[in-house]
């Protein structure tokens, strides 16, 4: 149960800022002792991985933050995100971790259970950060571009570095994050109904 919060959690930041995760855990993975990614997983940690990890993250945090540039980046994760959503549950769920030492073996026995997971869960997050970034782009003439990136790189931040530290934290976050897309998706359908509705009149 804890590897899935872990993995979930980590999925989750993963829809948010596509790079955090992976950096993250990469990293932990190399300076931590108490955390040790599976075999199949352990490249993340490999210098290469995270420099070039390390610039794509810098890449997305500035773009993300440019009005328009912002949209266009969103487009371009569509891909990006599910899949680094796919590899961060994966690497993450079966990994030992400051609060697991003996990850279950079901998510090791089943590889792509994870994966599938993983990327189903950070489309998911994707999909609703870009299409309210997209509403909020139109409302604001993009000036809430940057404080709306910096609150989601933030959430991405602090949902990881609990995912693997404090797996009981991120469970409290991955559910208020969850609540907080369906505030905001009944809210945005409910506009749409009061706008089609003079219109029907």
């Amino acid at each position: 149960m804890i590897e899935f919060v872990i993995g979930s959690s980590l999925a989750a930041a993963a829809g948010l800022n596509a790079w955090i995760p992976l950096f993250l855990l990469g990293l932990a993975a190399k300076l931590l002792p108490a955390v040790a990614l599976p075999a199949g997983w352990a490249w993340l940690s490999g210098d290469l991985a995270l420099w070039i990890i390390g610039a794509l993250l810098v890449l997305e945090i500035v773009a993300d933050k440019i009005p328009a540039l912002d949209s266009l980046n969103d487009i371009v994760h569509s891909i990006i995100r599910p899949a680094a959503g796919g590899i961060a549950f994966g690497a993450g769920a079966s990994a030992q971790t400051v609060a697991v030492d003996d990850p279950g073996t079901f998510f090791s026995e089943h590889t792509w259970i994870p994966i599938v997971s993983g990327i189903l869960i950070a489309l998911a997050v994707h999909a609703v950060k870009a299409t309210g970034r997209v509403a909020a782009n139109a409302a604001t003439a993009g000036i809430a571009a940057p404080a709306l990136s910096t609150a989601e790189d933030v959430t991405s931040l602090v949902l990881t570095v609990a995912a693997i530290v404090v797996p009981i934290v991120a469970a409290v976050l991955l559910i208020g994050l969850i609540v907080t897309v369906v505030v905001v998706v009944r809210r945005r359908s409910r506009r749409k109904r009061a706008a089609t509705a003079p219109d029907r009149a």
